[in-house]
């Protein structure tokens, strides 16, 4: 498989079975430099898996995958430096002050600071980008939930990552902390071309900060592409809704939203009282591709079958 610079995750041919069943089955994807790419898909499709491959916690049963460059099966503890992790859930660290972990953590990324790669985030001001001003003294067993999440959040960003993974990043964030936290997103790959694999189950999120988004379905990648790009791969998502002055309510849905309003002004005219297009949700993309691929499935799996 040919590297490129641009590249920071290379993925082909990926597969990974445990037994007898794949859980991967020729996974294939890049993820380019400051781009944020979002991983979606139903509970064991094998997001966690994938993941868990690419940050090195797991070998593949077959494929191959460059991370930074590097088969992360093979990489040591300098290619560890310039990733970051933020897990569902971390360990307590319980009877630590919230700066006090931080600085100790992060001490741990100074044996691998270059002239080309600045060194760690200084903790005071990552405690103040992650919403914790007022928390640094304070022990992380006295924090709440989301300022658990926020100090995870931190703890995957000490080393100023190259690649930042982040798992379902926002659960448990009040309103105000989950909107601050997608600006920091946004800052690290506008900013620091810091490249962001996410995974998470709010859609509304996914579309919020994703340049793509990849379905995975069964171990395979069955769509990847912006959200826009995604929703014109299903067709007949748009709805178009209008009252006429009899009273009538009328709904239509349509793929040529402009071609069919045009068309509905040019019959009825100030007959139409009211007129509401309402496009797909990425929720409507995601559900009609995951359930046209299970549809399909069945079908395609006995042709193979009959093939044989």
């Amino acid at each position: 498989m040919a590297s490129s610079r641009e590249h920071v995750l290379e993925v082909h041919g990926l597969r990974m079975r445990y037994g007898s069943v794949d859980v991967l089955d020729g996974v294939n994807f890049t993820a380019r430099r400051g781009e944020v790419v979002v991983l979606l898909g139903p509970n064991g499709a094998g997001k966690t898996t994938t993941i868990e491959i690419l940050e090195g916690f797991r070998r593949p049963t077959a494929g191959e995958v460059r991370v930074l460059g590097v088969d992360p099966a093979h990489a040591d503890e300098h290619w560890r430096a310039r990733l970051g992790i933020v897990l569902q859930s971390w360990r307590d660290h319980g009877r630590w002050r919230v700066r006090d972990l931080l600085r100790h953590l992060g001490g741990y990324y100074a044996p691998y600071s270059t002239p080309t790669r600045p060194r760690p985030y200084d903790v005071d001001e990552l405690i103040e980008t992650v919403g914790l001003r007022g928390r640094a003294t304070r022990r992380v067993v006295h924090l709440s939930g989301g300022e658990r999440r926020r100090l995870d959040a931190a703890i995957g960003l000490l080393g100023r990552p190259e690649l930042l993974f982040l798992d379902e990043p926002t659960s448990g964030f009040d309103p105000e902390a989950r909107r601050d936290f997608h600006d920091l997103v946004h800052q690290l790959a506008d900013l620091e071309d810091t490249t962001i694999l996410l995974t998470t189950h709010d859609l509304a999120e996914a579309e919020k900060l994703a340049d793509r988004i990849m379905i995975l379905a069964d171990g395979r990648i069955v769509a990847d592409g912006s959200a826009d790009e995604l929703s014109r791969q299903v067709a007949g998502l748009a709805e178009v809704r209008w009252r006429t002055a009899g009273g009538g309510r009328f709904v239509h849905a349509t793929a040529d939203v402009t071609g069919f309003v045009r068309d509905l002004i040019a019959e009825h005219g100030e007959g139409v009282e009211i007129l509401e297009v309402r496009r797909s949700s990425l929720e409507d993309t995601y559900m009609a591709i995951v359930t046209r691929y299970e549809n399909d499935r069945p079908a395609a799996g006995l042709a193979e079958a009959v093939n044989r």
